[in-house]
């Protein structure tokens, strides 16, 4: 795969010869490559193999050169290598630490190199929008009405719902020419996304206005008879001013638009977009839906949001950015709610419980979910995973950074996974500023490593990448992400820190980085301190399924841990752990088996015992929620060895024979309970306490033995 690395007029110190040796392969360093010797790149656009050019500033320049000799000279289309790009400048090799450490700065970019040169990941399915511009335009007259003129100006279809919050009489005036509708009240309800809004309204005079605005011909007869001037040319009343006198009303005659006791009623739309100007926003969630803009009352916001309405006209696909697999769901069994992370945690309310035939599991809108990938994060079986790109992906990608990042001669990797949208400007203005002198820049041994969102890496990765070769992992946090994802990606942390630090590793090992701009950004790299744990690299590779990848990390830590453990005690929010079961109390039920998601509590056919498979548990508690007995307790720990591979014996009892057959029809315990439970009442006293000893063939062949008319077999049994 031909490469083009460039030192940006030997502002980088690149060793081309190190370079090459990692590269498997001669790379010639060009000091202008995007200027005297854009020929080089374009000979190597003559070719089948993807090109990987290592420069994003001049991206849009090497990109029209590669259109333009697709072009071909006669007009007669060529085909051209693909070209693909990566950023070794700010990521890197302008840093104040490449100065002091270029061999660190060599194995970096040769690593980034490794990492540019793998598979693309193959396509995910797409979600479709289509706009058609019919816009809501929501708020006070004073600024709905201004609004929908200019938007109606700008060709959309525009809807107008006057609300009643902030009313200025003489504010605004509704237009001369009835040209779009106009409505008056409160809004009810608005959900939906680009293209599929559902908008609903109270209207009636005791929700607001009582003029009906369909009904009023903006004669302006009202306006003029109104002795308080409660009336203004957006033809609402100003309530606070109205003393009632009904002039409005009288004048109003024959078209009747002006009802005090008009009641109540309820009107709506379906809408492709909604523009939002009242001061607090109908959606309080931290990402609202797509095509959903609150502008509020400020000017410049208004102008904003108003230019971002008019370029969400038309037809529009986004990733679908998960996966799920309701067999793993622990989200419900038995009409019982067990876990609930991936709802609790979405920002964007687009994940809701489905129950069915007592089965509970989660139902995800594609339209509504934005990719943060968080629910996948805090997922504890796996029954929800990242898609845009899959874990195994991210994984081989890590994997291959560090392996390469070693063979060059690197030493203390960290890896920093950071969000393209709000990480990567961050990151590059930090290069920039340490080209000029004004921050050290990302450290020579820190590898940025693009993810759609910080959130949608977890626990088995962070792990994975410590023991593929990375001292540190650090999670860049730029301030914009809903505080709850922070707050999971915490509990994450604390999880791999008391893991690591129970077995002997630095539990520091990872962190985040919380960072608002470059300055931030540069101390926060700058106070990272990796550790030289003695780890050899793992020989396993990235996967796409959760658990397998938690598990084969788990047993690499443990094969080397410094400190062994046999058990190392974790936060409540571990994913993995064990099932304590109050003997005393436990009745051999099975109802927690009926409902554990994972097999990881288990009965035997032949005997009445109470199995358990610890590497199995991810401490949803529906074992402990659906107990009859309130007998099980979870116990968040990691279980070291083949121990948490062996099913083991939580509770047993002897079975209960049939005082009648002998046949064993339950547990000792069981039949014990129930005789002590129903010992005082009515029903179950003198025979029919005897019954209760007796399996269910004889309790039937008893009762008609001793009253044949007095009940039939369908009730006894």
């Amino acid at each position: 795969m031909p490469t083009l690395i460039c030192s940006c007029n030997e502002t980088m110190p690149l060793d081309g010869a190190a370079l090459s040796q990692a590269h498997g392969g001669p790379l010639k360093v060009h000091r202008l490559l995007c200027r005297r010797e854009i020929g080089d790149f374009m000979a190597a656009l003559d070719g089948t193999d993807d090109v990987i050019v290592a420069c994003t500033q001049e991206r849009h320049l090497f990109a029209e050169v590669a259109a333009q000799a697709a072009r071909g000279d006669n007009g007669r289309p060529v085909v051209v290598a693909p070209v693909r790009f990566v950023n070794i400048r700010e990521t890197g090799g302008w840093s104040q630490g490449a100065k002091r450490d270029p061999k660190t700065a060599n194995a970096k970019i040769a690593a980034l190199l490794a990492g540019a040169a793998l598979p693309e990941p193959d396509p995910v399915p797409v979600v479709d929008y289509r706009s058609d511009g019919t816009v809501l335009v929501m708020g006070p007259p004073d600024r709905a009405l201004p609004w929908a003129e200019r938007l109606a100006a700008m060709s959309l279809e525009v809807t107008v719902l006057l609300t009643h919050g902030d009313i200025q009489v003489a504010s605004a005036a509704a237009p001369a020419e009835r040209a779009w509708p106009v409505h008056s009240g409160t809004l009810r309800a608005l959900s939906g996304w680009l293209g599929a809004f559902e908008a609903s309204w109270d209207t009636g005079a005791g929700r607001g206005n009582p003029i009906d605005l369909d009904l009023c011909t903006r004669c302006n007869a009202c306006i003029e008879a109104c002795p308080e001037h409660a009336i203004d040319f957006s033809y609402q009343i100003d309530m606070d001013r109205c003393r009632a006198h009904r002039d409005c009303v009288r004048a109003c005659g024959a078209a009747a638009a002006i009802d005090f006791d008009r009641p109540a009623a309820v009107a709506g739309g379906r809408f492709d977009l909604v523009f939002d100007l009242n001061d607090t926003p109908a959606f309080t969630m931290h990402q609202p839906p797509q095509g959903y803009l609150h502008a509020g009352g400020a000017a410049l916001r208004q102008q904003q949001q108003a230019l971002a309405l008019t370029q969400l006209v038309g037809e529009f696909e986004k990733p679908k950015f998960f996966r799920y697999k309701e067999s793993l769901c622990a989200h419900g069994r038995n009409q019982t709610t067990g876990c609930t992370a991936c709802i609790d945690i979405c920002s964007t309310q687009a994940i809701r419980s489905q129950w069915h035939d007592g089965k509970g599991r989660i139902e995800v809108t594609p339209n509504l979910c934005m990719g943060c990938g968080a629910c996948t994060t805090v997922c504890p079986s796996g029954a929800i995973s990242y898609a845009y790109p899959g874990p195994e992906v991210l994984g081989t990608r890590l994997r291959t950074l560090l392996s390469a990042y070693r063979s060059a001669g690197g030493r203390d990797a960290v890896v920093l996974l950071h969000g393209e949208e709000a990480g990567t400007p961050a990151i590059l203005a930090l290069g920039r500023a340490a080209r000029a002198g004004l921050a050290q820049g990302v450290p020579p041994n820190v590898m940025p490593v693009p993810v759609f969102h910080p959130a949608s890496a977890g626990l088995e990765l962070w792990l994975a990448a410590l023991c593929w070769g990375a001292a540190h992992v650090a999670i860049l946090l730029t301030g914009d992400q809903a505080p709850q994802y922070r707050t999971a990606l915490q509990e994450q942390i604390d999880v791999a820190r008391a893991l690591l630090g129970g077995l002997g590793y630095k539990a520091g090992a990872v962190s985040l980085v919380e960072a608002a701009d470059a300055s931030s950004l540069d101390a926060g790299l700058a106070a990272l301190r990796p550790a030289r744990h003695g780890l050899p690299p793992a020989p396993f590779g990235a996967v796409a399924a959760k658990r397998e990848m938690f598990d084969f990390a788990l047993d690499h830590l443990v094969r080397y841990a410094p400190v062994p453990a046999d058990i190392v005690p974790l936060p409540s929010a571990a994913p993995i752990g064990a099932v304590v079961v109050d003997t005393a109390s436990c009745t051999l039920c099975m109802a927690c088996v009926g409902a554990c998601p994972t097999q990881a509590l288990r009965d035997n056919p032949e005997r009445p015992v109470l199995g358990f498979l610890e590497r199995n548990c991810v401490q949803c508690g529906l074992c402990e929620k659906t107990c009859p007995e309130h007998a099980i307790t979870l116990v968040p720990r990691l279980l070291t060895g083949e121990a948490a591979r062996r099913t083991v014996t939580l509770n047993e009892s002897h079975p209960f024979h049939c005082v009648r057959c002998a046949k064993p029809f339950g547990t000792a315990q069981m039949v014990e309970s129930m005789l002590v439970r129903l010992a005082g009442h009515p029903a179950f006293a003198g025979a029919a306490a005897e019954r209760l000893k007796m399996c269910p063939d004889c309790r039937v062949v008893d009762m008609m033995e001793r009253d044949p008319g007095a009940i039939s077999g369908a009730t006894l049994r």
